[in-house]
């Protein structure tokens, strides 16, 4: 496992978490916010009206409403990147990181209403009478010209494809009942292998019956989910008032120093709080990637202007809104510094050859510029003796996730509730475990992830209970994505592969996401990143190539709504 997830490491570091990556997102969003004049703005009012249902008409083209197509693409990103991923990015970055993912909502309301638009202008009706759209139908259908002459982009549109079917397990299967699954466990204490089974079943039950069925449940399960998280939350922030201020105060102070150590956080440097925001900003609200276009393609609308207008609340509800109240309610109640006992993963192991004391200023400087990647120290080989538990050894350095551990405890890994303590030598190459047996590492030490915000949660109004909230709130955003990105991808397939193969993709779908609840939660969201790179690029190239076909859109559709709306109050869209 180990050797997968260090090469999955090395593929991450090339895209999803190459310096590179966030400049392309943001340079997109960027240019496009410039080039049609900041429609994040001047429409924003107009979207509200258009999902509302204020202009909708009779027997529209399509297989579900406005409402119905915004709450599955909603449903396909609220979900752990609310929940797990901001107390990841913070975890990683600092305070920091969250302006950073902010910032990446904010452009990406545009990226958002660009892809949307072009996805539903171009999308295809199939001979089962349902739409399909997304990318892939825009990279195959729209006409691609270069130097006057037409390009055929359907090799594009394949791997835009293709990529979304890596994507629907990547970013909304695994990570999904990985994370539910991990905090049943750390609050119910619920087997693992338990929820994957039960909630597997009930997927399946709901994906069975396609884009109609999943619209029904998502359009439900949208608000009762975002009612419950945000009274969980304000309870939290409003019980630690005083906080409000100095949280606010270090997410937008640090932006352009890097989040500075505090607590057991020991700091991070500009570079990787903006790279980690952007990330994790991305893998909350998705804009950009090209997902959420393939749920809007099933939206009622002649216009396709009109569902991309749908499109640009999206970001703002889903990082804007939630993610700043989660990454306030991490900061606030000072649970995101602080060190917890905890299991330690083995993939956040790192053991530094020669001791370095907390404590000391010198050694915790080199420290961050190990964690920082700027100066990585020699790493430890040998053996750690251990007696009863503890380690008897002083000649090296204990990091686990990204702090200095503290308290470690060495057991045997039974598999039990109370397992034995472990007596012996444990095995230690290049400052990584390598020894066979079933060990398992037990202390203190910065935790990240669902774990995080559950221990957040419960430093409210509501105490211990607060976690609950977590629990019940994970449970219903992360399996609503998983719902929702089974469609994206079984629409990918029948791109690639015709209707039937989907039956084939979704009995896959269901087996993974079962497995996925007891695997190594490090290693899926490396994975997660990995494959949002990979759908994401193909589809910036695609909406770069057709800004001049995006621009006359939005002149069409305002001659349109004048044409069927006269005197009615809209913006000016030329």
């Amino acid at each position: 496992m180990q050797e997968v997830n260090n090469f999955l490491i090395f593929i991450d570091s090339f895209i999803g978490s190459a310096t590179w990556f966030p400049y392309a997102l943001l340079g997109t969003g960027l240019f496009f916010t410039i080039y049609l004049k900041f429609p994040q703005i001047r429409f924003f009012k107009h979207a509200v009206k258009i999902v509302s249902g204020k202009f909708d008409k009779k027997d529209l083209p399509g297989d579900t409403s406005h409402f119905q197509a915004l709450a599955t693409a909603l449903s396909g990103t609220v979900g752990t990147g609310n929940i797990a991923g901001v107390a990841f990015a913070i975890h990683l970055g600092g305070p920091a990181a969250l302006f950073w993912m902010l910032v990446t909502a904010a452009i990406g309301m545009c990226t958002k209403f660009v892809e949307v638009s072009l996805s539903h202008k171009y999308r295809t009706k199939l001979d089962d009478g349902t739409m399909a759209g997304g990318p892939m139908y825009y990279m195959k259908n729209a006409n691609f010209t270069f130097n006057g002459k037409k390009v055929n982009l359907k090799w594009l549109a394949a791997i835009f494809a293709f990529a979304t079917v890596l994507s629907s397990f990547g970013t909304g299967s695994l990570p999904q009942i990985n994370s539910i699954s991990s905090t049943l466990l750390a609050t119910f204490g619920i087997d693992q292998v338990v929820t994957g089974a039960v909630l597997a079943v009930l997927l399946a039950l709901v994906i069975i019956g396609g884009i109609k069925r999943i619209a029904a449940v998502t359009s439900k399960l949208v608000p009762a989910m975002a009612i419950i998280y945000f009274i969980g939350a304000f309870a939290v922030i409003l019980f630690n008032y005083e906080n409000i201020i100095p949280s606010l105060i270090a997410i937008f102070g640090d932006v352009f120093t890097g989040s500075a150590a505090t607590g057991g956080f020991i700091g991070a440097n500009i570079a990787y709080a903006f790279n980690r925001g952007v990330n994790r900003g991305l893998f909350s609200n998705e804009a950009g990637q090209g997902s959420a276009p393939i749920a809007h393609a099933s939206a009622k609308a002649n216009e396709p202007l009109s569902e991309g207008m749908v499109a640009i609340l999206e970001p703002f509800i889903d990082t804007i809104i939630i993610c700043t109240v989660t990454g306030l309610v991490l900061l606030s109640s000072g649970a995101w510094n602080e060190k917890h006992s905890n299991k330690f993963e083995y993939s956040e192991i790192e053991i530094l050859d020669k001791q370095y004391v907390e404590s000391n200023e010198e050694h915790k400087n080199k420290i961050y510029l190990h964690i920082n990647d700027e100066e990585k120290l020699p790493t430890y080989s040998g053996e750690l003796k251990v007696v009863d538990g503890k380690i008897q050894n002083d000649d090296f350095t204990f990091i686990h996730s990204r702090s200095f551990a503290d308290n470690i405890m060495v057991y045997k890994d039974e598999g039990l509730l109370t397992d034995e303590v472990f007596t012996g030598s444990v095995n230690i190459t290049n400052g990584k475990v390598s020894d066979d047996r079933p060990i398992k590492f037990i202390g203190e030490s910065l935790v990240h992830s669902a774990p995080l915000t559950a221990l957040a949660f419960k430093r409210g109004f509501f105490g211990d209970w607060g976690q609950y909230i977590v629990s019940i709130g994970l449970l219903l955003f992360a399996f609503s994505t998983a719902i929702s990105w089974s469609y994206y991808g079984d629409r990918a397939m029948t791109y690639l592969f015709g209707p039937k193969s989907v039956i084939y993709y979704r009995i896959v779908y269901v087996v993974a996401f079962f497995f996925a609840a007891f695997q190594d939660t490090t290693i899926i969201w490396t994975l997660s990143a990995i494959t949002i790179a990979l759908m994401t690029l193909p589809n910036l190239l695609g909406i770069l190539w057709l800004r001049k076909d995006m621009k006359k859109t939005i002149g069409e559709y305002g001659d349109f709504f004048e044409e069927n709306f006269p005197g009615e109050d809209h913006p000016k869209f030329k």
